[in-house]
């Protein structure tokens, strides 16, 4: 895999920002990278250093700056880019082994999740399911909807006094 310059092997244009360099970056590593490519060993290894050293080279701003500096050195007049040219299609791959268990792990990991959730609420004898007041046919207990603050909290006078009742603290007076 020999390219003429980091844009070529990258196949991006010189004036191509960090995203786009990132995206590049990240679409031709999957391509070359020795644990998901089918090429040989030593032609994925050789491709993968040098698509490394282009994007650690074009990432930073100053060796980017000194690096178009060298190619304008190098060729003057010609052009780095064909704007013409067209961009290859991305490519769809299919799930490797370790991609495969990741996900098996993550929906192993979720359903164990929600299992145990359950499985302690039920263990605690919090209420699983309850049907909602609104719904239709459901028993109302106490409706509280109408009361007032009068309702519920006894009218004192002022500055009289108040005797605790017999039955306790939390009694109320008949």
């Amino acid at each position: 895999m020999a390219a003429a310059n980091h844009y070529t092997l990258l196949q991006i244009p010189p004036d191509a920002s960090q995203r786009e360099l990132r995206q590049a970056f990240r679409r031709l590593s999957k391509h070359y990278h020795p644990d998901t490519t089918a090429l040989p060993a030593s032609q994925a290894e050789e491709g993968f250093r040098q698509l490394q050293q282009a994007y650690l080279t074009l990432s930073d701003p100053e060796r980017r700056r000194t690096y178009d500096t060298s190619l304008q050195a190098l060729v003057p007049a010609a052009p780095v880019w064909r704007a013409s040219a067209p961009r290859p299609a991305p490519v769809r791959r299919a799930l490797s082994g370790g991609e495969w268990f990741a996900l098996l792990l993550l929906g192993l990991a979720v359903v164990f999740s929600l299992a145990l959730g359950v499985g302690l609420a039920w263990a605690r004898g919090a209420e699983l399911l309850r049907e909602p007041s609104w719904w239709p046919g459901s028993v109302q207990t106490a409706d509280t909807s109408s009361s007032t603050a009068a309702d519920v909290v006894p009218a004192v006078a002022p500055g009289a006094a108040v005797q605790p009742s017999a039955a306790g603290p939390g009694a109320m007076a008949p």
